[in-house]
């Protein structure tokens, strides 16, 4: 009998621990949003197991049910069964530890855990200005220099095999790092741990680096994204580095953005965090191409403010897995926020990495709350769009507190958001594709789940949410490298109800309202193209979504009122998450005072539209630079492409007639011409109407005809000329093409 119960518990052990094992592979899909702790049934557990002879002559028996549900502890003496807590069911557990991060079998990881302080300026960092003599470094030679940090080449692999937690801890096995003697005054570079992205570094001179960056895993594409460690800095000595491998040849670079730095010691001594630096910034072509593909250079200089630092570089503020899932440990051991937020996992990834669903509301207690409308948020579809984390995270600050419109909020919607969609791209350090090598805001068509898990589970999230209630938003929250502020990407059929698209266009003009400094409503677009099928946006829309959005938040900054010429900070960032719920509270509001005042400024703008019909209209605090050079983005952008764009956009003035001319920027602004170059741009022909020049250094009003004179403009800048009405209310850009 002793044997058999020596057995008995050797068994249950056993199968306690491969449950353990089981927990990190088992695989979930969302619950319902009234899904709650259910221990009904514990205080009957030991007694069902003997009922069932469990621990009886049966233990050795075929037949025995299996469970991995049922833990042992052992309690004055004996072993008690226990309901295993549902652990994966909601992917982190209050008593922790986290989920361990899993990588690509064959990718080198520090075992140092990085981690940044959040603290953001204390005021706006301007854009930097071009001086227009900034050097543009060549490297024909590729042999120049000395190899200082070499990764591998596993990127170059066709495609992804398996996972393993912590991924390669051999780390001289493949990446080559050159030994430093204390005495050398040679830069250490590092960007082995999450999200950091470096391929390669070559020491031209003393003080002089060349760097490349990897492309996404498993793709020959997308060298956008950086981010990495520098150590053994010198203070005070001006080092200068070059990224020689970007691919788009327009870049926000290109006008005023700078490179953002992170120092150790000056977060230690003086709590500062991230913050904009560089001097002699250039983006520029370079003669690198091979095989018939161009590159593009990004150069700047800097001093390290200390000694023996350790320091970082980044191309936007970081938000790694690690920070998200410290996030939500949080909220899980906060006793107050976990009553109204759940977090379940939606899926696991490629790699097995969790993908996280929020489901925040007040409690359901009755019938009547059962009609609840949904708004539904999602981010980091792109790995190097961080900035969408940073919005989402104002917004989960904002919904999850105590104020009363946050309570009011979550006593009216049921939020489903899910914060990271991409977490394996996120932390390999790719730009913009998942572990596939395939962007997955195409995808969203796809039925291949067990390729894109992620995009096919939210899908199929939405669809049976869809099948109970009313979904009244979704917004897809994405970062945008050439254009400036932050707007948005809707939905309309032109052959629709004038009516219904201007309604498809309230909540974003309400956001314009209510952070005009940051949103442009005249940026915002709302056709659908073909070519964009399959992102999420469309896809929410074709399933019956009317308020379907892409959110598009600029890694540079503001063009728009008193914040016009500065960057964007996190703190920027998350404001946008208040605005959100603020816009949402207007959008909603029973005393629908602002929403039909919004319809009535969308018809007027409409009439104004309508009624000149070959003519663009934008707000008067928008930037010229803005809107007419970023008409819209790559291909390779978040959610829309140039092509269709750009044509709509002559289209709308080739019935205008147009003949080269030149104008003269005013004498008054001699400071602005020191440096300047010529240029000749077709302008359309003008008569006695007051005009403006926008330059990086303000705008300056003159009354000109325009003759055969002469445009001075700075480079890499594109001044617009404009037409201003007499009153000076609207600006028109129909007396001007860029050619």
């Amino acid at each position: 009998m002793q044997k058999k119960e020596n057995f008995s518990l050797a068994y249950w052990e056993k199968m306690s621990e491969e449950s353990d094992k089981d927990e990190q592979l088992k695989d979930q899909t969302t619950s319902d949003e009234d899904e709650l702790d259910n221990d009904t049934f514990m205080k009957y557990v030991s007694e069902d197991l003997h009922r069932r002879a469990l621990f009886t002559d049966a233990t050795g028996d075929q037949s025995l049910p299996r469970t991995t549900q049922i833990l042992l502890e052992y309690q004055l003496g004996r072993w008690v069964p226990r309901l295993r807590e549902p652990r994966d069911l909601y992917g982190i557990s209050s008593s922790g530890p986290l989920s361990q991060t899993r990588w690509p079998c064959h990718c080198e990881v520090v075992e140092e855990k990085i981690r940044h302080i959040d603290c953001a300026p204390s005021y706006p960092e301007p854009l930097y200005v071009s001086a227009g003599d900034e050097l543009e470094p060549h490297y024909p030679d590729s042999t120049q220099g000395t190899v200082v940090y070499l990764g591998n080449d596993a990127y170059k692999d066709h495609r992804f095999m398996y996972s393993r937690i912590g991924g390669v801890r051999s780390l001289q096995k493949h990446a080559e790092i050159l030994p430093v003697e204390d005495y050398d005054n040679t830069l250490i570079f590092e960007a082995r741990f999450e999200s950091g992205n470096l391929q390669k570094v070559v020491k031209v001179t003393d003080y002089e680096y060349q760097l490349t960056v990897r492309p996404d895993l498993f793709t020959s594409r997308h060298t956008q994204w950086y981010y990495f460690q520098v150590t053994n800095t010198q203070a005070g000595i001006p080092y200068r580095f070059t990224i020689v491998n970007f691919t788009k040849p327009d870049s926000l670079y290109s006008r005023g953005m700078r490179p953002l730095f992170y120092s150790e010691k000056e977060a230690k001594m003086n709590s500062i965090g991230w913050q904009r630096t560089g001097d002699q910034i250039k983006y520029y072509r370079n003669n690198i191409g091979l095989e018939g593909h161009q590159f593009f250079s990004l150069t700047w200089t800097f001093q390290f403010p200390y000694d023996k630092d350790t320091c970082y570089f980044a191309h936007c503020y970081p938000y790694t897995y690690a920070s998200l899932q410290d996030y939500l440990l949080g909220i899980t051991n906060d006793p107050l926020r976990s009553q109204y937020c759940k977090i379940r996992v939606l899926c696991h990834t490629l790699a097995r990495n969790m993908v996280y669903v929020l489901t925040i509301t007040t409690p359901l207690k009755n019938t009547e709350s059962r009609k609840r409308k949904v708004v539904i948020l999602t981010a980091r579809v792109h790995p190097g769009e961080t900035n969408s984390s940073w919005i989402m995270k104002g917004f989960l600050d904002y919904i999850l507190g105590d104020s009363s419109d946050a309570q009011l909020l979550r006593d009216t919607f049921i939020f489903k958001v899910i914060p990271m969609l991409n977490p394996d791209g996120v932390i390999v350090g790719n730009y913009r594709c998942s572990l596939a090598g395939q962007d997955l805001n195409r995808c969203y068509t796809s039925v291949q789940k067990d390729s894109y898990p992620s995009v096919w589970y939210t899908r199929n999230m939405i669809h049976r949410l869809m099948e109970d209630r009313e979904i009244l938003l979704y917004c897809d929250l994405h970062g945008h490298s050439k254009k400036g502020n932050i707007f948005m990407y809707g939905c309309e059929d032109s052959d629709k109800d004038k009516e219904l698209c201007l309604q498809q266009r309230i909540f974003p003009f309400m956001l314009s309202k209510n952070c005009p400094n940051k949103f442009s409503f005249s940026a915002c677009k709302f056709d659908v193209q073909k070519s964009k099928e399959g992102t999420g946006r469309v896809v929410m829309w074709k399933m019956g979504i009317h308020n379907s959005f892409t959110m598009e938040a600029t890694f540079c900054g503001s063009t728009l009122g008193n914040r016009r010429g500065t960057h964007f900070n996190t703190k920027d960032l998350e404001s946008m998450g208040y605005h959100f719920c603020d816009s949402l509270l207007d959008y909603c509001d029973p005393d629908q005072t602002k929403y039909y005042q919004c319809m009535k400024e969308l018809e007027e703008l409409e009439m104004q539209q309508s009624g000149q019909s070959d003519k663009m209209h934008y707000d008067s605090d928008a930037s010229f630079i803005d809107t007419a050079l970023d008409l819209d983005s790559s291909s390779d952008e978040s959610d829309i492409s140039e092509t269709s764009e750009t044509s709509t956009f002559l289209k709308g003035t080739s019935q205008n007639k147009v003949r080269e001319s030149e104008v003269i920027i005013p004498p008054n602004q001699e400071s602005e011409r020191k440096n300047a170059k010529n240029h000749r741009m077709n302008i359309l022909e003008l008569t006695g109407k007051q005009i403006t020049i926008f330059s990086p250094f303000g705008e300056g009003p003159f009354f000109k005809k325009l003759h055969n004179q002469k445009l001075e403009f700075l480079e890499p800048y594109q001044i617009i000329v404009v037409a201003v009405d007499i009153v000076g209310l609207s600006f028109k850009l129909d007396q001007a093409i860029i050619h």
